[in-house]
């Protein structure tokens, strides 16, 4: 009997096998399937979004239709569309409507920037309103004078910039730019491209600094179409992850392994002092103040000198068109008054709007922005200084306009312990 039950066993034993094999085989197949299928998901969302995303033949296809009708003119026009000698590179863009691509012009590189259908235009909500008046070219009108036309542009800065700003000399830059050929003539189609751009805040800051070290130089541009010369080191700081690889990682370590790959401490303090020259140049400049409300690290680069530059100026804003349009804005709470990460006003509850003074000022941001790429790898000498003067900074609050000569201290202490510590070196 007990010859019978082994006899029984060992029959049984391949039909087990053959059963648990056949169990890891759908397993694994089903494994393998859904591998198949989560790949080519991600395949297509990824396609679909480069495609929505990346639509720079439709822009050099609208811009050079309308240089060639006549409609437009800048001086980048016949190398885009006539010569080929500019090209789109590499698509850099983040939102459809607005299309960014690394490109050539000739022995430059540069930073091309289009606009598609829609541009942005002042509301500040979460979602920024949309108006077609740029993109369609249609302003001025034919027939429409020099004089008539540096009446427009007046009237349009005015309200971006507001009355205190010098106005005159900021029209007769505008149209110093809009002159691509300088033979001291605007013409119609020059008058529409310049009219276009100045839809733009990133654009009417390049305007304004161009002067200035802290944003790169404007290279060309053709309709709202404009090139931008390249930064070469962009963000400012920070290394790109997986998203799931983002997941697993805790904030404090994030934050710490933002700070590997950047230049000596010599060098990150020159990048640091032209940022906080760049708070100076937009707190009350010579045309109005601007806002900015996205201090982060994509928004800055440098060069190979280590002058820094600014990467995204879209959200560096006039302050004038900020309050005019924060006090149309409705609220509930202090949380409905915020536009971009960092401009948060305070909502005046027996109104239901928004107030119009930002509650902490550009110099605190900045602060905030630098204060681990500062204190990483800082000289032991200065290090409990220059917490202490960043501390401080970051606790900056209210308006500039309110704490004016606290806030020139403050960012006047912080250049000097940093430039002295480093003007002795080749760095600086």
């Amino acid at each position: 009997m007990a010859r019978g039950l082994f006899s029984w066993l060992w029959l049984r034993k391949p039909i087990y096998i053959q059963a648990r094999f056949s169990y890891l085989h759908m397993k694994y197949l089903f494994l393998s399937w859904l591998a198949v299928f989560v790949g080519s998901w991600v395949v297509y969302v990824e396609y679909s979004s480069y495609s929505e995303l990346c639509r720079g033949h439709e822009c050099k296809n609208a811009i050079c239709d309308k240089y060639r009708t006549g409609v437009i003119d800048g001086s980048a026009c016949s190398s885009l569309c006539d010569k080929d000698t500019l090209y789109l590179g590499k698509c850099l863009s983040a939102k459809p409507n607005i299309q960014v691509y690394s490109g050539g012009w000739g022995d430059l590189e540069g930073v091309i920037r289009c606009q598609i259908e829609k541009v942005p235009h002042y509301d500040l909500g979460a979602e920024m309103e949309h108006r077609n008046e740029a993109s369609s070219f249609n302003k001025p009108t034919k027939g429409t004078s020099v004089e008539k036309f540096k009446d427009m542009v007046l009237t349009h800065l005015k309200t971006k910039v507001g009355e205190l700003a010098n106005l005159s000399d900021l029209v007769n830059l505008v149209l110093s730019v809009a002159d691509f050929n300088k033979d001291s003539l605007i013409s119609l189609p020059e008058a529409r491209s310049m009219w276009a751009l100045l839809q733009l805040d990133e654009f009417l800051l390049v305007v304004v600094l161009q002067d200035r070290e802290h944003t790169p130089r404007l290279l060309g541009f053709c309709g709202d179409l404009y090139i931008m010369e390249k930064v070469p080191y962009a963000p400012l700081y920070g290394i790109s992850l997986p998203w799931v690889v983002e997941l697993l990682i805790p904030a404090g370590m994030r934050r710490s392994m933002d700070q590997w790959f950047t230049p000596s401490w010599p060098r990150k303090a020159k990048i640091s002092i032209g940022l906080l020259e760049l708070v100076e140049d937009v707190f009350h400049g010579t045309f109005g103040s601007f806002l900015m409300c996205d201090v982060s690290a994509a928004g800055f680069g440098y060069n190979d000198r280590h002058d820094l530059k600014v990467m995204d100026a879209r959200l560096i804003i006039p302050e004038a068109a900020f309050q005019a349009a924060m006090r149309e804005r409705r609220c509930d709470v202090d949380e409905d008054c915020l536009y971009g990460a960092d401009c948060h006003t305070s909502c005046d509850l027996t109104k239901h709007r928004c107030t119009t003074e930002v509650m902490r000022p550009n110099l605190a941001k900045a602060c905030s922005a630098l204060k681990d790429y500062l204190l990483r790898g800082v000289p032991s000498d200065i290090q409990e200084e220059l917490e202490k003067q960043l501390y401080a900074c970051i606790a900056l609050k209210g308006s500039a306009e309110e704490m004016e000569m606290e806030h020139s201290l403050i960012l006047n202490n912080l250049k000097t312990l940093l430039w002295k510590k480093i003007s002795h070196t080749k760095d600086s």
